[in-house]
């Protein structure tokens, strides 16, 4: 029988009792209760496994479950005097709140609301219970119904813990989960501090001077500021990618991989896994990407000789990227370059940050592609605040590359590239060279260059200019790369692309090219146009050069 994975799967329960394969992570329960600390945030990039984890500890702690079987033969089990004090023994709240988000803030709040009242119908034998205030009973139901003002809903976690605490008699254990995303949506769609008032006002009153409080666990993506949002809260413990606290529960260890692909019957492919989804260093461990790595192993049930692609760009946004490459006043196009080329930058790194501030500087966009994966550390020290950065694996790598591209077409829409375009039809190789040069080497490159690049790259200098843009096409003999049209006029350019490996093969290059078009005979093919102009064009790094086929 193949290996079931969960794909998409955050319910820890589930993903037991439905025979999913499960990487052994309970240990961390034990590494919680060892920290002993109030408040503790574990923050990670997308896609690395907090939600379940979180999961996994209301499971393990909550006191109206009966967890025992579920967690048979993994590792907690056999902390046998643990399991009895705290395994289904405290009253637990698990709260997400990756759904309180919204185009606008209305949309976002209503949201909130919602999430909150299904919470609460979870919990709904509170409202009738004889050990809890009257009072607190009434406004629960308040809530519930989603009848509350904001100054009550902003004490709802702080009064759902004092309602369980009065029930059971025992203090609360509380897991809020993806505590930034309504953070990170109203920063995209503008309502920001809104938004940032509201998440304030309800942390802020669950976990600050909390007298009902066991304790509680918060995950997100990045560590905001405490001025921002945990004000007056002395209680919060920190534990980012760089702490070595929790630093192998996130993210899949070698070892973890290794039994993963041998159970699949996939060990074979462990090199080509390793390029593309390990890389990530947190704390002093070097994990997997889980998400990529399980998308994977599942497309290779499908098909043995898949390859690794991208699986985790669904799950982020370039915007990060086109942030840094789109302010003037900071240098970094050397900075990508090197890092598309293997290597690694210096940068200084804040780990607290605000959405608002992201864009204020270059510190801390590069801090945010830091938090959020996109970068990692290539050295496990810091120096001078600075610490070594680079690319962790030829997913990301092909993230950057699609965002470098996707940029670059729009850049490339506000410039003025009439002279380009007269000289392209009036048959001047000469100027259109120049003129495209130029542009190479103001835009940012990197060393792996293919073909394909610079295939994407010339269909972009025409697009947003009214033309139509068609890329392998079939004309005469053959497919020319890039064919630009422009029928008002009954004219057409088409353009044979080569990449030559060195600088002094440019020519050799384009010549070849030139001579495709004749052979393939693709300037016949366009019946019904007064002008067919047809050029070969050879790349090298930044430079190009520019023939016209003369037939």
């Amino acid at each position: 029988m193949a290996v079931k994975f969960p794909l998409g799967i955050d319910l820890f329960d589930k993903l037991r009792t439905d025979g999913y394969y499960y990487v052994d992570k309970t240990e961390l329960i034990h590494e919680v209760l060892d920290t002993k600390f109030e408040v503790s945030l574990i923050t990670r990039p997308r896609r690395f496994g907090k939600t379940l984890m979180m999961s996994m500890l209301e499971t393990f702690f909550d006191i109206s479950r009966d967890s025992k079987a579920i967690f048979e033969g993994l590792k907690i089990s056999r902390e046998r005097a643990l399991c009895e004090e705290w395994m289904n023994q405290w009253p637990t709240v698990f709260v997400s709140l990756k759904s309180a988000e919204g185009l606008n803030f209305k949309d976002a709040y209503g949201m909130l609301t919602i999430l909150i009242a299904n919470l609460y119908k979870k919990y709904a034998f509170l409202g009738e219970s004889d050990a809890v205030d009257k009072d607190d009973r009434n406004l629960f139901l308040k809530i519930k119904r989603r009848e509350a003002e904001l100054v009550e809903l902003k004490d709802s976690l702080l009064l759902l813990t004092r309602m369980m605490h009065a029930h059971y008699g025992k203090k609360v254990i509380l897991l809020i989960d993806e505590y930034d995303v309504p953070l990170a949506k109203a920063y995209d769609n503008g309502y920001y501090k809104d938004m940032l008032d509201v998440i304030r006002l309800v942390l802020g009153s669950a976990l600050k001077t909390n007298l009902h409080l066991k304790f509680a666990i918060i995950t997100g993506c990045l560590k905001i500021s405490q001025e921002s949002i945990f004000t007056g809260l002395n209680n919060v413990v920190a534990n980012t990618i760089t702490v070595e606290r929790f630093d192998e529960y996130f993210g899949f260890t070698e070892k973890d991989v290794h039994k993963l692909l041998s159970a699949a019957g996939f060990a074979d492919h462990a090199e080509e896994v390793k390029r593309w989804y390990d890389g990530y260093h947190f704390g002093a461990v070097d994990v997997y990407c889980p998400w990529d790595l399980l998308n994977h192993v599942a497309a290779l049930q499908v098909n043995g000789k898949v390859r690794p692609k991208n699986y985790w760009a669904a799950t982020s946004h370039n915007d990060i990227i086109y942030k840094l490459f789109e302010n003037e006043e900071f240098d970094v196009d050397g900075k990508f370059e090197a890092l598309l080329a293997g290597e690694s930058i210096q940068a200084e790194i804040t780990e607290e940050l605000t959405y608002d501030s992201i864009e204020a500087s270059e510190m801390n966009l590069w801090s945010l592609l830091f938090m959020t994966g996109y970068l990692t550390m290539a050295e496990d020290y810091a120096e001078d605040e600075r610490i070594a950065l680079c690319i962790p694996n030829e997913e990301v790598k092909s993230i950057f590359k699609t965002a470098i591209v996707d940029w670059f077409k729009k850049d490339v829409q506000t410039i003025d590239r009439s002279k380009m375009f007269t000289a392209l039809w009036e048959g001047d190789a000469e100027t259109a060279t120049e003129f495209i040069s130029d542009l190479l080497f103001a835009s940012i490159s990197y060393h792996d260059y293919r073909e394909s690049y610079y295939h994407t790259f010339v269909a972009g200098l025409f697009a947003g200019a009214g033309y139509v843009v068609e890329s392998n096409f079939e004309y005469g003999d053959g497919r020319p790369d890039v064919v630009i049209k422009e029928k008002r006029k009954r004219r057409v350019m088409l353009f044979e692309i080569k990449h030559a490996k060195e600088k002094e093969l440019l020519e050799k290059s384009c010549d070849e090219a030139v001579k495709q078009i004749e052979e393939r005979r693709y300037a016949l093919a366009f019946d019904g146009y007064r002008v067919v102009i047809s050029y070969g064009i050879s790349f090298s790094g930044k430079d190009c050069m520019i023939k016209r086929y003369m037939a």
